[in-house]
This record gives structure tokens, sequence and C-alpha cells, in this order.
């Protein structure tokens, strides 16, 4: 398990680089100019160059990502233009919103989706199976600014039971869990669908295999039979397409922090490429890629907690 955890790693450092390389090449197709941002409107032109010289732009572009690359190989992410504050600092105030808001729409929304797939797997053409499969394709097909929205006109501004704007407290607060409760929905609730629907297919699957046939046989009940050997066994896809799901989830998370106004690292990112912060930017794309390439990595070491088969075979 640790060469295969150690082995992964080595894989991801390649691939880092590259969102790295694409990540700084995007940063400068952005028209603002940003020495003349963080000089201001009202700059001369030899203040702007100088500036320019302070912040290497005046450099070729390859020259500015080796350097780049060294900051970075020191710990260093640089300043924020706008700002003026390190940007490890901002990142470090950002995380742990973007956490709060990723758990809070993961607790809910895949016991359910997995629930609701077992359940119509299990009444397959039945009255519970269209519903799940109905309620599955809603799922899929609203986008999430859509459900969002709907949200805070219905349950924000409406009918005014939650609050829909900013993080009002830590999550281990009653004043923290309200405010989270409308972007987890938004979050999660696009979630739902995927999870559900490959729930569903993966236990139909398995329902017929032998050994399930075999575990009736031997007078188990139904609910030990779905549980412990036909659930834990489809549960290898279903893992897969979580983990996908949450790096996918990162970019939702984008979204969502922008409609609900919450302080995390999606807003902020949304908030430093519009406003031409590269050292922000491109600190907030090192972040959500090493957070997709950490989710893959745990999907990993799942599927050898699952599957004895591949657990022996590494």
């Amino acid at each position: 398990m640790l060469r295969n955890v150690v082995q992964r790693l080595l894989l991801a450092v390649p691939v880092l680089l590259g969102v790295l390389l694409v990540g700084f090449l995007l940063m400068q197709v952005v028209p603002n100019d940003p020495a003349v941002v963080r000089a201001g409107p009202t700059a001369t032109q030899d203040v702007i160059e100088a500036i320019r010289r302070d912040l290497g732009l005046d450099q070729p572009l390859w020259i500015q990502f080796l350097i780049y690359l060294g900051r970075l190989l020191r710990g260093d992410l640089g300043v924020s233009i706008i700002n003026n504050m390190p940007v490890i600092e901002e990142l470090g105030n950002t995380i742990g919103p973007t956490l709060e808001l990723m758990l809070a729409s993961l607790i809910w929304s895949v016991p359910l989706g997995i629930l609701l797939g077992t359940v119509g797997a299990y009444w397959r053409g039945r009255w519970p199976d269209r519903l799940v499969v109905a309620a599955s394709v809603a799922g899929v097909s609203v986008p999430v600014f859509l459900l969002g929205l709907g949200l805070v006109w219905l349950l924000g501004f409406h009918w005014q039971l939650l609050p829909f704007t900013g993080r009002t407290g830590p999550l281990w607060t009653l004043e923290g869990i309200q405010g989270v409760i409308l972007p987890a929905v938004t979050l999660g609730g696009v979630f739902v669908g995927p999870v559900a629907r490959m729930t569903r297919s993966s236990v139909l699957d398995v329902l017929g295999a032998d050994h399930v046939r075999t575990a009736r046989a031997k007078g188990l009940t139904e609910r030990a039979v779905v549980l412990r050997h036909a659930l834990r066994n489809a549960l290898i896809p279903v893992v897969t397409l979580i983990g996908l799901q949450i790096g996918f989830l990162l970019g939702g998370a984008v979204v969502v922090e922008t409609i609900f106004s919450w302080p995390g690292i999606g807003r902020l990112a949304v908030g430093a490429i519009l406003s031409s912060d590269a050292p922000m930017a491109q600190g907030t794309i090192i972040v959500l890629s090493a957070g997709f390439i950490l989710i893959n990595l745990v999907v990993d070491m799942l599927y050898a907690f699952l599957d004895p088969r591949i657990r022996e075979a590494r």
C-alpha cells in the first residue's frame, strides 16, 4: 500500500507541473496588465515600468515561469497584486470555508445517493425505481447555478427561512449550520443524481451474481444480503464516480461560493482572475489541482479496502 501511494505521488508531479504551466500561460492572455493594476490608473509610465521590472514581467515567458517555479520550491507563492498580502495567507483564510462547504454537501448527498440507488435496484421496474430514475435525471439536468438561485429566492428571500449571504459562523455552531444549509444543498444537489444512477446500475449487476444467490440460499435476511453481500461489492465503481465528482465539486464550489458570497477559495479565484491578480490566481490553481490529485489518491486507497483482490495484487 505504501509503495503504491509513493508511486501515485511521483506520477502526480508531472501532472501538477503541467497544470502550473497551463495556468501560467492562461494568465498571460488576460487583457489587463498586472503592473498597471498594481500601479493604479494615475501612475506614470516610469512607475509602471519599474513595477514591471520588480515583478519580473520584462523577462521572457520561459524565464518568468522558471522564476515562478523557483519561488514555489521555496514555499513562496508570491504577494497579491491587489491587496499586497501574501498569497499563502489569503489561501489559508479561504481553504477552511471551502472544506466546510464540501463536507456539508457530501455528508448528506453521498448517503442519499447510495440509498436511492440501492432502493431503485432492489425494486427494479416498480414505482420506487421509477421515482429514483426520475429524480436522478432531474438532478443531473438541473444546472448548479439555477438550483442555487431558486433556493435563494424561495427559502432565503421569499420565505426568509435561512440566511443566504456569506458565512455566518463555524460549522460546529448553530449559526454556521444555518448559514451553510443553502450552499450545501445547492452544491450537493447535483451530486445525488449521478451517485444514485451509478449505485443502481452496480447493485443490479451484483444482485444477479452467484455469491448473492448463495447468500440467499443460506437463509440470510434480505437486509444482510443487500447490505453485506451486494452493496459492498457494488461500491467500487461508485467510489470511482464519487472521487471524480468530488473533483468536479471543486469547480462547482466556484459557482456556489459566488452565488452565496461564501468566503472560500472558489470565490477568491474568481476575484483574482477578474482583477488580473496573477499570483493569487495561480495560487488558487495550485490548491485546487493539489486537492483533485489528493482526492484521486484517497480513491485508490479505498479500492484496496473495498476489494481484497486489489489489495493482494499490490
